[in-house]
């Protein structure tokens, strides 16, 4: 059993790295074993990302989608492929970091950790989640909304999606909301170590508000309706951390 005190066992800076060496070599063949795997699979996982738009175009059966470029259907499969591998690497990456860092930490470091480990991809898959089964359907239906049809004196509009920039913009959307729904797991652990209570969050509450609009502005489409739809979710997890840190303050 570890000592709770991490200083009374040094080990040399030496035998630091060959750890640190190992553990990044775990990582990287994880991340590379999964790339291959997704890569041959890697159309059906594109299918499923431009699931919404079929569903908001369904009964069309003129629609489709281009690509411009010789490779860029085969970019696309490539960052599909790794996208989806990271995104399953990401537990065997939390593991070996945890088992790294673990035998430096004090009793009570070891659960904030735990925590901090367990709940980062439970809300990064909530945060997708969200995105792609709520604003994602909303987002399409109001971006459709502009096509017109072909008329006496009036062309047609029609979306003709590039393949590498509606994958580029779903990727954007899955990512943002991902980290964003973070934001609990951010504001425990500061005050968890200090640096922010639940007093002065209720205080920056205004800021707060502000700053989640902005972020919404950058990262979501230029609708207002995505928009709102990310910056309400980063608002209420604000409020959500304040009542978190209030009941770790009163422990």
């Amino acid at each position: 059993m570890l000592d709770d005190d991490p200083n009374n066992s040094r080990v040399p800076l030496i035998d630091h790295l060959a750890e640190l060496r190992r553990r990044l070599i775990f990582c990287f063949s994880g991340l590379i074993i999964a790339f291959f795997a997704f890569y041959f699979i890697a159309d059906d996982i594109y299918n499923f990302l431009v699931l919404p738009l079929v569903q908001a175009t369904e009964g069309q059966l003129d629609r489709r989608m281009i690509f411009t470029g010789l490779h860029e259907a085969f970019l696309t499969q490539v960052r599909v492929a790794f996208f989806s591998a990271f995104s399953v690497a990401f537990p065997i990456i939390a593991i070996q970091g945890w088992r790294f860092i673990a035998p430096g930490l004090y009793k009570n470091e070891k659960k904030i950790f735990i925590f901090f480990v367990t709940a980062t991809p439970v809300l990064f898959i909530l945060g997708a989640s969200f995105v792609y089964y709520i604003v994602v359907p909303i987002a399409w239906e109001f971006f459709l909304g502009f096509e017109q049809s072909a008329g006496k004196g009036i062309l047609p509009v029609q979306l003709e999606p590039k393949v590498d920039e509606y994958l580029s913009l779903i990727m954007r959307l899955i990512l943002a909301f991902g980290i964003c729904f973070e934001l609990p797991i951010l504001l425990i652990l500061l005050t968890k170590i200090g640096i922010t209570n639940s007093r002065g969050l209720k205080q920056k509450r205004k800021y707060a508000i502000l700053v989640a609009f902005v972020i919404a502005a950058i990262v979501t489409p230029p609708d207002v309706i995505s928009q709102v739809l990310l910056a309400i979710p980063i608002i209420l997890l604000y409020e959500v951390s304040i009542i978190c840190a209030g009941i770790m303050e009163k422990k």
